[in-house]
């Protein structure tokens, strides 16, 4: 019996995830292990104090091409700045465009938002945007982290 239930249960996990028709494993990118603790009561992050703003993070060792961060009204998000679609070029460094990034390989834009492609993309896609890990360690201070 227990074996029976146990074979239901994963059969139930199984079943339960739903594929959208993107992934996180990405064999463009890699995976590369880093952490950066960001203090947005500094200048140079003082933007990210207010809700729509996006700050590109290009310090060495951080991301593959740096990250970008950005606010939304329910917390932070925090995405590799390298186009998921494309190999990795001189053209694959994603530039920020408002609360968009835009891939100039291919013309591509994805939401900060969502990581997703911009609704009017007509190219069929396979990957959206890298995303990273984040934690709140304040009112002022986050950390990112793959």
């Amino acid at each position: 019996m227990r074996k029976i239930l146990m074979l239901f249960a994963c059969l139930t996990l199984f079943m339960a995830c739903s594929d959208d028709g993107f992934s996180n494993n990405n064999p463009y990118l890699p995976n590369y292990n880093f952490s950066v603790d960001i203090d947005f009561s500094l200048p140079l992050y003082n933007d990210l104090n207010f809700v729509g703003n996006a700050v590109p993070i290009t310090i060495e060792g951080i991301g593959i091409n740096g990250i970008v961060v950005m606010k939304t009204g329910s917390g932070f998000v925090a995405y590799e700045l390298s186009c998921p679609n494309q190999e990795l070029t001189n053209c694959s460094v994603l530039t920020i465009d408002g609360i968009n990034v835009v891939c100039p390989c291919d013309g591509v834009e994805y939401s900060l938002y969502t990581g997703l492609p911009a609704a009017n993309t007509e190219a069929d896609l396979k990957y959206s945007l890298k995303p990273y890990r984040i934690q709140i360690i304040s009112d002022t201070y986050i950390r990112v982290s793959n």
